[in-house]
């Protein structure tokens, strides 16, 4: 009897590491989610930014790309307007 209490008294100290870490398990794997998804958020916010930044920067060049159009058409003009010797 004394070898059959020993046995269940190991067997009820197993099961209770078994629980434990199971449940160590569970918590570890929700934080790895909520981590991710922090992560994926760091990354949209990364990306949200770079767009805002190329939007700026595309709007400069469009400006500047229609000012260089204004004066190559009234660079034109001028050159059709002066009379060539």
């Amino acid at each position: 009897m004394d070898e059959f209490n020993r046995l269940v008294s190991e067997q009820m100290a197993t099961m209770e590491k078994l629980l434990f870490l199971q449940a160590e398990l569970e918590r570890c794997q929700k934080i790895e989610v909520e981590l991710l998804a922090l992560q994926e958020e760091t990354d949209l916010e990364s990306i949200q930014a770079d767009i805002q930044l190329m939007k700026k920067e595309l709007k400069e060049i469009q400006a500047i790309f229609e000012k260089q159009t204004e004066e190559v058409i009234d660079s034109y003009r001028e050159m059709n307007l002066t009379p060539s010797t």
